[in-house]
């Protein structure tokens, strides 16, 4: 069938360009599904910056999305057509020992399609008489995906694809660094790094889990306006605003929790983040760092001192299947707030406007809006 794409030709593009595809029916356990929305995620522009590399082109990324199933393959058990579906953009088989451990955000089979092709490393998309690859075998830049049945989570039909699509990828993530990674107990003092998508849902994640303060520190004024909003009690433009801030409402016992949710980020400022930090608090890395970073000035003293921690957090270490659809229940309750978090929205001709507003700090998250087939 045929269908539109948003994608990269070579490690020069600086604007993704949209084209006619052509996409197979879905094979063995995979899924065609009907795009509705695609949450345009930082993560996505690091394949124009270079921050992060991937397999090769063409290359369509978008991974937060979410649909309706139009087919399934043959082997498929566990959905339907007319399925309404948010992505895991972390496949999760359930039976590796990653998932087994609770950590499916981590699966160890899901890997296998992060590069771009199906399970039996075949391509589903063709672009121009080329194989196509997408990103975390999804490629929500496009109107149709062929996807894996690890890559879906259903979910309630009621629910608003074009909000819950956050689910796929932000909203998860922030509000899962927050209450997973972070730990985030009642009465403790966080500081959010970054207050954009990922760092909103993470203030929210804070909020429902009983943080006394949270400290919203972004350099540009409508994200720390808007960061009040999702509960951040103090705003600063900047971390080395915020430590002053931080240290005459802390009484200097400073953060319990530090998450990291700007949209690159530099080692060379871990040692300022660490000086927010409080005895035996954590810091949490969920922002990417350019992957050939060649250094970080942490101060190592501090761990051993004053037993402060720097952890990772993927997804925010959440379990999708089970995620997703919590923080679908929380949103029906008005608990999570996914509706303030889109600014606005684009078709999938104005993607490079959308991106662009992104670097322009307008907005939280920008959201592509697909016609129905």
């Amino acid at each position: 069938m045929k269908s539109r794409a948003a994608m990269l030709w070579g490690p020069d593009d600086t604007e993704w360009s949209v084209e006619d595809i052509e996409i197979d029916p879905p094979q063995g356990k995979e899924l065609l599904v009907r795009n509705v929305a695609s949450g345009l995620c930082h993560s996505d522009e690091h394949f124009i910056t270079g921050d992060m590399p991937h397999g090769g082109y063409p290359w369509i990324a978008g991974h937060e999305g979410a649909g309706v199933v139009e087919a399934v393959g043959p082997e498929v058990t566990n959905f339907a057509v007319g399925d309404h579906v948010v992505y895991s953009f972390v496949a999760a088989c359930g039976q590796c020992p990653s998932c087994a451990e609770g950590h499916s955000n981590l699966c160890d089979n899901g890997w296998m399609i992060m590069g771009g092709k199906m399970m039996d490393g075949t391509a589903r998309i063709h672009v121009k008489g080329e194989d196509a690859l997408v990103m975390a075998g999804l490629g929500t830049f496009a109107y149709h995906s062929v996807v894996h049945e690890w890559s879906a989570v259903k979910v309630l039909d009621d629910l608003p694809l074009d909000k819950v699509c956050l689910l796929g990828c932000g909203a998860t993530t922030g509000w899962g660094s927050a209450v997973y990674a972070a730990e985030v107990a009642p009465g403790d003092n966080v500081a959010v790094v970054g207050v954009g998508g990922l760092g909103s849902a993470a203030v929210q994640g804070a909020r429902l889990a009983g943080a006394e303060r949270i400290f919203a520190i972004d350099p540009v004024e409508f994200k720390r306006e808007t960061a009040q909003k999702f509960g951040a009690t103090h705003t600063a433009s900047s971390v080395e605003e915020a430590t002053e801030l931080i240290r005459e409402e802390t009484w200097g016992r400073m953060c319990n929790k530090v998450i990291l949710t700007m949209g690159v980020g530099k080692g060379d400022e871990m040692a300022q983040i660490m000086g927010i930090t409080s005895k035996r608090g954590r810091v949490v890395v969920t922002n990417i760092h350019p992957w050939n970073e060649p250094s970080n000035n942490i101060p190592l003293i501090d761990l051993t001192l004053s037993e402060k921690q720097v952890v990772g957090s993927l997804f925010g270490s959440a379990n999708p299947r089970s995620d997703i659809p919590k923080l679908g229940e929380l949103y029906r309750k008005g608990q999570l707030d996914l509706d303030g978090m889109v600014t606005k929205t684009y078709t999938l001709d104005e993607i490079n406007e959308g991106y662009q507003d992104m670097r322009d700090g307008k907005n939280i998250r920008g959201v592509l809006i697909y016609p129905e087939a």
